[in-house]
């Protein structure tokens, strides 16, 4: 590692420390994160790799003491956290969550909790994924989606990677909020006008990856069978969701599931304090939301709001995780 880089990482790691020491017993930083990819997406360059992730969880470790989730929400809650306790988790159920994030983690010594959608084990396919691969993978450099129907969605150029970024960030914001019975036909004529050819079907977990990941010690959490954004279902459909992947992971995994994330998880737009309400019925000890900040222990256990680590580590990383800690984010119970 360069002197620079060397020096850079001492700093963060120091202000990293200090902010912890502030929190003391009643902060807790979560950092959420999604996929890890081997190597540098050229159509996401700023999503996190593997090289990023080793160098995050080396700043973190000098500064951090890492807990398993359910644990440190059990300390948070019964004022016992330790200084400077810190927990790290995954969403939905990516196949690199095992293959690329959990070797990492382990030569860093460090656990996680993965919060799984059960639906998409074993060759299933994230609605915002199948829109991303039908971009990414369409041979046409411009393409008519007008007959799509969706606001601002016409004639499209597809000749440059960031022309192609652009398209997903139009096509996802408007079809996140349909139900998953309306996004499905959306998705096959999206394919369909983008001649995108066949959907890739390894891009999450098969049931050894998952069970690797509970023999290596990792935590597993729920996050519904077809992460539905809850707000938008009848009430039946919300706990059907939320009851069936907790059932079927407990099946699968032949252990209790304790924790649940919200899919999307922003408070009262992607989840509402009913939905809270239902994962206490539901038996969970604890529930995590997207909510920007870092947990307190006067917050509400089942509205849990996490840090999202998307700048590259470094001092403008650390800057965030710092302020987060000066003004934690608070869901009211």
């Amino acid at each position: 590692m360069a002197v620079v880089d060397l020096l850079t990482a001492s700093l963060a790691a120091a202000g990293l420390t200090l902010a912890a020491r502030l929190g003391g017993e009643k902060r807790l930083p979560i950092l959420i994160f999604h996929r890890v990819r081997p190597e540098a997406d050229p159509l996401f360059p700023g999503e996190i790799d593997a090289a990023r992730f080793d160098r995050l969880l080396r700043l973190v470790g000098r500064s951090h003491r890492v807990l398993p989730l359910g644990e440190a929400v059990r300390r948070l809650r019964d004022g016992r956290l330790p200084p400077r306790a810190l927990s790290i988790s995954f969403d939905d159920g990516y196949a690199d969550n095992a293959e690329v994030a959990l070797p990492l983690l382990q030569r860093h010594g460090m656990s996680a909790s993965f919060f799984i959608a059960t639906g998409f084990i074993g060759g299933g396919l994230m609605w915002n994924d199948a829109i991303i691969e039908a971009v990414r993978r369409s041979p046409l450099q411009q393409a008519d989606l007008a007959p799509l129907g969706l606001e601002g969605v016409q004639r499209v150029a597809l000749q440059t990677e960031a022309q192609r970024a652009a398209l997903i960030e139009r096509l996802i914001r408007p079809i996140k909020y349909l139900t998953p019975a309306e996004r499905a036909p959306r998705i096959a004529h999206l394919r369909a006008l983008l001649q995108a050819g066949d959907a890739p079907r390894d891009l999450m977990m098969d049931l050894d990856q998952l069970r690797r990941l509970q023999r290596a010690g990792m935590e597993i959490g729920a996050h519904t069978v077809n992460h539905p954004i809850l707000a938008t279902l009848t009430p039946a459909q919300a706990r059907s969701e939320m009851a069936e992947g907790k059932a079927q992971l407990e099946q699968w995994l032949d252990a209790p599931v304790r924790l649940f994330a919200y899919p999307n998880g922003r408070p009262d737009q992607d989840y509402r304090a009913e939905h809270a309400q239902l994962a206490r019925e539901l038996g969970f000890e604890a529930a995590v939301s997207t909510a920007p900040g870092i947990a307190t222990r006067g917050d509400d256990p089942f509205q849990l709001p996490r840090f999202t680590p998307w700048r590259r580590p470094g001092a403008a990383w650390v800057g965030q995780l710092v302020k987060a800690y000066r003004e934690p984010y608070r869901v009211a119970a």
